[in-house]
């Protein structure tokens, strides 16, 4: 991660959250749809929290400024959306003794 996001993050200006493969794909391909870009898979994990973030706002009818970022175009992505869209993409879990095992791996 880089430094300055690593300082952002432990000032608290913003929160860190999990989407599976499945829903920033799904993401991926709303943006595309809506907005004409294919984005890279990178960038979707970003859009798939935006979008869930507009819907609470929207079921709330909380009004707030929601900012993302993209980055890259998707155009030597398309198999793995090929794979998505027929069904083939499985989200994985990480099982948390493999995350422990790598966290002790880390230097000091």
């Amino acid at each position: 991660m880089a430094p300055l996001l690593s300082h952002m993050y432990e000032l608290g200006l913003f929160e860190a959250v999990t989407r599976t493969q499945s829903e920033c794909f799904e993401a991926g391909v709303r943006f595309a749809r809506t907005e004409g870009i294919v984005p890279a898979p990178e960038p979707t994990h970003a859009l798939a929290e935006t979008i869930a973030e507009a819907l609470r706002c929207k079921e709330s009818g909380e009004e707030k400024v929601i900012l993302t970022a993209l980055c890259g175009h998707g155009h030597f992505d398309l198999a793995a959306y090929d794979r998505h869209l027929a069904g083939e993409l499985e989200d994985y879990a990480l099982p948390q003794e493999r995350l422990d095992q790598a966290l002790t791996e880390l230097p000091g």
